[in-house]
């Protein structure tokens, strides 16, 4: 497997980036694992679903930041369990939390959502988990797609656990409006659920158009990720990317 390519700033600004998308189940798995699987995955940006949203939430969020090295952006507990993590490296612009229409009966969904300058890039970052019953995750597809656009800048990452296979619907819509970062250029392994047996891709990170993908997928062999911490952490594998991000035009690349 050829290495995914490291974090950087090119000279012209242009930022190369590690996205990484983790279903961290409330963090009632192993965290000491959880938290080097994040570490050796050495992302900028984490998007995470299941994040702590009730009692003490966000005690339990900034633990887990501080233990993968990592900051707190936004989510968790306000967006219904999506969040946001990153390195220092990314200076936050701003934030926004989203609750989404709610079918009686299902579960509260929301996106979180931030615009970040890394290197001489501006980029928006939305994470989510889409539901369970497909008209409403259809319209949650949708709604992800208007989000996205609403950020008003030019390059944006979205990922998240969708729920869905690459063949339905949802992903589909998504897929056919974004870059599937997996179908671009796979890396690692492709199946995310479930860690201890490995049957379907129902986790994605995708891009609008410009970002450049250079590799994307589960972290197997990544030096550092030992299989025994990804099958402790939680019930999903983690989505990593190496996306390369242009410089905006007013780039005051540090």
């Amino acid at each position: 497997m050829l290495p995914l390519p490291d974090s950087r700033t090119e000279p012209d600004g242009t930022a190369v980036i590690r996205v990484l998308s983790y279903n961290i189940r409330s963090m009632r798995d192993d965290r000491a694992a959880l938290a080097r699987v994040i570490r050796a995955c050495a992302p900028d940006l984490v998007l995470v679903q299941e994040a702590p949203r009730f009692f003490r939430w966000r005690k339990a969020a900034e633990r887990l930041a501080r233990a993968a090295g990592l900051v707190y952006v936004t989510g968790g507990g306000t967006a219904a369990g999506p969040m946001i993590l990153s390195t220092l490296r990314a200076q936050v612009e701003r934030t926004e939390d989203v609750l989404l229409p709610r079918t009686p009966g299902l579960h509260q969904r929301g996106f979180a959502t931030a615009v970040v300058r890394i290197g001489g890039a501006r980029l928006g970052v939305l994470s989510c988990h889409l539901s369970l019953a497909a008209r409403e995750r259809d319209e949650q597809a949708g709604l992800l797609l208007e989000r996205l656009a609403a950020l008003g800048v030019p390059y944006a990452v979205a990922g998240g656990d969708l729920n869905e296979r690459p063949d339905g619907g949802s992903f589909r819509r998504l897929a056919g409006a974004l870059t599937d970062a997996w179908a671009a250029r796979p890396w690692g392994g492709e199946l995310t659920s479930t860690p201890r047996d490995p049957h379907q891709r129902i986790d994605a990170i995708f891009t609008t158009p410009g970002v450049e993908v250079l590799g994307c997928g589960v972290p197997h062999g990544l030096p550092g990720v030992r299989e025994s911490d990804l099958t402790a952490a939680t019930d999903h594998l983690p989505v990593l990317a190496a996306l390369r991000v242009p410089a905006g035009a007013d780039s005051h690349h540090r």
